[in-house]
């Protein structure tokens, strides 16, 4: 299920103008979504929507099970303090308040001011030397930082940026960014708005909006060797009798494009007319099964998760564990022939000689 769900949202304001046009969109929890488009074309508006700082006049903005368009106001507002963290371009610190002071505002309008803990926040984004300093002794990078830290204070689920590099030169561009990529590998959600393509390439998926539409999205490179992994999942299981209705069919077949399956060609893993594995595809499929199923394995057998979880938890983990902790894993586990579901986990060179009874 996505975090975010955003089902033909429309913002109209007056004298006719329409900043979102029928804008449908899905963000899942932990991506990184870099907003782009010119000057005009909606950005801040799709931003402000999600963080509840304005309405939809139409269509759905579902965030973490909560229609943004539908809840009362007070609801509304208990949303914008608690689950959402806003960086913006323009920095909107206390003049008269020091970076400390700054940060623990933001604490004290949740009624849990806890000094240690945005000293903490402060030091972890290196300003622990800063802390008594006013805005106004402050780089434009470090007033930036203070805001990130502001922002994160309360632990939100979905961070939202609004040009947040927009005011800053090359160095404190790259340390901020930084910052956004360290929130990111943490598995925090964040949507980014920015004109700036290099700055868009940071993110995992970028949109682009063109007069309150989406005109296009484009995967990174993580993102196009993840579709290319799920087309070889989905001819793995079509190969073992899964039924076309599995996710993880219906999500390969969606995702195999004759663009994708030219590119899959071209790199000597897929046999596009015949829609077949290449000896290089089927051991990269091979791979990628073994380390989905023993990750079911691991969080089913020994954290005792539920089932939901397990496939999510699986679906994620197989595309980041090495072979080194592959390998590990499978030891850890006694070297599993089969996953819970009882389909045969492909063995390692680790598993030479060394088969577990299936109970």
């Amino acid at each position: 299920m996505s975090f975010i769900t955003i089902d033909n949202a429309t913002r109209r304001y007056p004298k006719g103008v329409v900043a979102l046009d029928r804008v449908s969109l899905e963000i899942k929890r932990g991506e990184w979504l870099a907003v782009m488009g010119p000057s005009g074309s909606g950005k801040t508006t799709l931003l402000n929507l999600l963080g509840g700082l304005d309405r939809a006049d139409e269509g759905r903005v579902i965030v973490d099970g909560l229609d943004l368009a539908r809840i009362p106001r007070p609801e509304l507002i208990r949303y914008r303090r608690e689950r959402v963290g806003l960086v913006f371009q323009q920095f909107h610190l206390i003049p008269y308040l020091n970076a400390l002071e700054n940060v623990m505002l933001a604490q004290y309008l949740h009624s849990m001011a806890d000094q240690g803990e945005a000293i903490r926040a402060l030091e972890r984004i290196g300003l622990g030397d800063r802390l008594r300093h006013l805005p106004s002794q402050l780089s434009g990078g470090e007033k930036q930082r203070v805001c990130i830290a502001r922002a994160l204070i309360n632990r939100p689920k979905l961070i939202l940026a609004d040009e947040p590099t927009g005011s800053l030169d090359a160095e404190n561009e790259r340390a901020v960014m930084d910052l956004f990529a360290q929130m990111h590998e943490g598995g925090q959600t964040i949507v980014m708005v920015t004109h700036d393509l290099v700055i868009g390439r940071r993110a995992s998926r970028q949109i682009q909006l063109e007069h309150g539409r989406v005109a296009g999205e484009f995967l990174t490179h993580q993102q196009d060797e993840e579709a290319i992994d799920e087309v070889l999942e989905y001819l793995w299981l079509k190969g073992e009798g899964e039924p076309a209705a599995h996710e993880i069919c219906a999500i390969g077949a969606r995702l195999a494009t004759p663009q994708l399956l030219d590119r899959m060609r071209v790199r000597g893993i897929l046999d596009p007319e015949n829609l077949a594995f290449t000896e290089e595809g089927r051991r990269r499929a091979e791979h990628l099964i073994r380390r989905h199923r023993l990750a079911e394995t691991l969080f089913s057998e020994t954290f005792q998760m539920h089932e939901s979880a397990v496939e999510e938890e699986a679906c994620f983990f197989e595309h980041i564990l090495s072979p080194v902790m592959t390998d590990s894993i499978c030891g850890f586990l006694n070297h599993p022939p089969a996953c819970p579901h009882g389909k045969p986990i492909p063995r390692g060179e680790c598993c030479a000689g060394r088969q577990r009874e299936v109970l």
